[in-house]
């Protein structure tokens, strides 16, 4: 069945919403906290080892009541049925979106087409393990009978940034194998890579669903000839796997059917990771770890699917999100995390929300008159804070943030993980509260600057009342970067649905690809 078609700006509740925010929207934060001493509670929602606070955003109870009003309006709850019950809500590619079925913990039957799809999923997850456990223990030899020491993953977009990120954020979990990632085609960047690399106990493994990628089928075939300078052609069976779906290219490139690993068209690129894409986080932190990525990711889906929306971590997210692109005009958003682990996160957030929700026209193939999608960027703290902090404090944009932060260090150096965090709440607390005219004034008084306060005062005064959200997790643990990615996936949906879009295709991805390819055939 169809997902429903209905214009969010024409329901009541985002005209009630537009009266509210007019109501609303110069109101300052401090007084919100001034006239409710219970508000941090009241908009803090705890979920395993997650504790999500959303007091620092410019809402009131009312606003959230409306926006929920506003996901029921657009029928949210018919949309996440249809889209884990397997219906083929990415209409305009005739798919279903079933990322969520590759980490379930549940035995029910998924289907598709009339086919139970979970049997396939279980027997997938088998070779992926099998596989993991022969070249972790060194079972599995390169063609010299040498141990494999190093895996190189070729792909791109969603066949790289999602591995990349997870295996860089896991780091701390990896085993003896060193994992490498080759993407752009750029043939400077795969000569940086395999310059470093042993062909005798290197594994290639090649991402690419139709095999017929122009960056990752370049990359492989570089890779390719480099190897056959020192190997024969039958060498490449113990050298070579790939996840893709074309088996007679992939036999062809000369890989070994058992060596092939499939993929399914109801996942889509840059929801992959948790897929056969995800073979090089298995390869580097060991199955057991990249299972317990599926289960932190199949407990947030829970969460999602069963949770009233005014409890929902992802629903309210998408919400607020909503608000300030729409209401507030906001055009982008910050993500800042204060794990150096999650350095690549911001920039695998980029590919998830923007090339999913960067939509002009609506599901009815209608023009759009407002906006949708985010500019979504951001860094590590406290790098941020010695960047581009001070145009979050004091420039003229509003830039909604979210901040996300672990109570435990994994080294357990606590001087070091104390001032972290002590920059993570004070970041938040001075976005939100700024510094008045008076403080500033106070402040130079005691410097001995008292002369010098009318010249200064404006240049250091920090309106406030810039609005955040704070993730703060127990620890980083696969099972809870699971939860935590699995949780920006559901808020793309949420936001695809209410704005009447569909987030599931990406069809702006391909016309420079066409032109690209029109060129080079030219040259």
């Amino acid at each position: 069945m169809a997902l429903k078609s209905i214009n969010p700006t024409q329901t009541k509740s985002w005209k009630k919403l537009t009266k509210h925010f007019t109501e609303i929207k110069d109101v300052h934060l401090k007084k919100f906290f001034n006239d409710n001493s219970q508000r941090k509670q009241d908009f803090t929602i705890n979920f395993n080892d997650f504790s999500i606070d959303f007091s620092k955003n410019r809402i009131t109870q009312e606003t959230i009541d409306l926006l929920v009003e506003l996901a029921n309006e657009v029928d949210l709850q018919d949309a996440i049925d249809k889209c884990f019950s397997g219906d083929k809500i990415n209409e305009t590619e005739e798919r279903a979106v079933l990322h969520s079925a590759l980490r379930t913990q549940k035995k029910d039957p998924i289907f598709v087409d009339g086919i139970d799809v979970l049997p396939e999923i279980k027997q997938t997850l088998s070779q992926i393990e099998n596989f993991t456990n022969k070249v972790v223990s060194g079972s599995w030899k390169g063609y010299t009978n040498k141990k494999i020491t190093d895996i190189v993953n070729i792909g791109i977009g969603g066949s790289d940034l999602g591995p990349d990120m997870v295996v860089d954020a896991l780091k701390y979990y990896k085993n003896h194998l060193n994992v490498h990632f080759v993407s752009n085609i750029d043939g400077d960047h795969v000569q940086e890579i395999i310059k470093k690399l042993d062909p005798e106990t290197t594994l290639f493994v090649i991402v690419s669903k139709t095999f017929t990628t122009q960056e990752t089928l370049t990359n492989a075939s570089t890779i390719r000839k480099w190897f056959l300078e020192t190997a024969d052609e039958n060498a490449i069976k113990k050298h070579f796997v790939a996840v893709s779906t074309n088996l007679k290219d992939v036999t062809t490139f000369g890989i070994e059917k058992e060596n092939i690993f499939t993929m399914w068209n109801w996942v889509g690129g840059r929801f992959s990771l948790w897929s056969t894409v995800g073979l090089s986080i298995s390869l580097a932190v060991g199955f057991e770890n990249f299972n317990q990525l599926l289960k932190g990711a199949s407990e947030t889906d829970e969460h999602f699917r069963i949770t009233p929306f005014d409890k929902n971590i992802p629903v309210i997210m998408a919400l607020i999100g909503i608000w300030y692109n729409n209401f507030f005009g906001c055009e982008t958003e910050v993500v800042l995390p204060y794990s150096q682990y999650l350095n690549k996160f911001p920039t695998y957030l980029q590919q998830a929300i923007m090339e999913s929700n960067g939509k002009s026209v609506d599901r009815n193939g209608n023009k759009l008159d407002y906006q949708t999608g985010g500019v979504i960027w951001g860094s590590t703290g406290t790098n941020a804070q010695h960047a581009f902090m001070q145009l979050i404090h004091q420039g003229t944009k509003l830039i909604p943030a979210d901040f996300i932060g672990f109570e435990e260090s994994l080294y357990g150096n606590i001087e070091h993980h104390e001032k972290l965090m002590a920059n993570f709440y004070a970041q938040t607390q001075a976005l939100a509260d700024g510094k008045t005219k008076e403080e500033v004034h106070l402040d130079l008084k005691f410097q001995g600057k008292i002369e010098s306060v009318e010249k200064l005062l404006p240049f250091k005064v920090f309106d406030g009342n810039k609005p955040t959200s704070t993730i703060l997790i127990k620890k980083l643990t696969p099972r809870n970067l699971g939860s935590l990615i699995a949780m920006y996936e559901h808020k793309i949906f949420v936001q695809g649905i209410v704005w009447n879009i569909y987030s599931f295709d990406q069809f702006g991805v391909e016309l420079g690809k066409e032109l690209a390819q029109k060129i080079y055939s030219q040259r």
